[in-house]
């Protein structure tokens, strides 16, 4: 079976330190996740959940898989609210990679996959297909009027 990822990229007028700070900042996370903070240390091998800022309610979990910071971020991730077995074979991982661009600007790339090899794996696939724009699109908002308000 072929491999099934989403691959997306954006570039960002900030440099790669401002969007890691929006990528890992429960002061920025809300306003590109859909109202969701994160409770994590960051380090590999930490657990990472995805909570409601006004409800509390878990929506994503998952694991910290590698940082490098400012310029990868690798965690793993599930929907425990969904049917799909809470095993780590259901898990994706999601790679967000930074790298400078032109003077002051960032290529944002984000990966996800593989949604080959887990359960419901097109289904998912087409959800995030629909989702990942609108999440980008917020991360490059939120860093770029940082950039601005400096």
């Amino acid at each position: 079976m072929s491999e099934l990822v989403v691959r997306k990229q954006i570039e960002i007028d900030a440099p790669p330190s401002t969007v890691w700070k929006v990528l890992t900042d429960n002061e920025f996370i809300p306003q590109y996740m859909f109202n969701c903070v994160t409770e994590t240390d960051w380090l590999p091998g930490s657990p990472l959940l995805w909570k409601g800022a006004a409800d509390g309610k878990l929506y994503v979990k998952g694991n910290i898989v590698a940082v490098d910071a400012p310029h990868r971020l690798s965690y793993t991730v599930i929907d425990p609210n969904s049917t799909i077995p809470d095993i780590p074979a259901n898990y994706l991982t999601m790679t967000f990679s930074l790298k400078p661009k032109q003077e002051h600007g960032s290529l944002l790339e984000v990966t996800e996959g593989d949604f080959a090899t887990v359960a419901e794996g097109q289904r998912r696939y087409k959800h995030t297909l629909e989702g990942n724009d609108m999440v980008l699109q917020g991360i490059k908002k939120v860093a770029e009027t940082l950039v601005l308000a400096r």
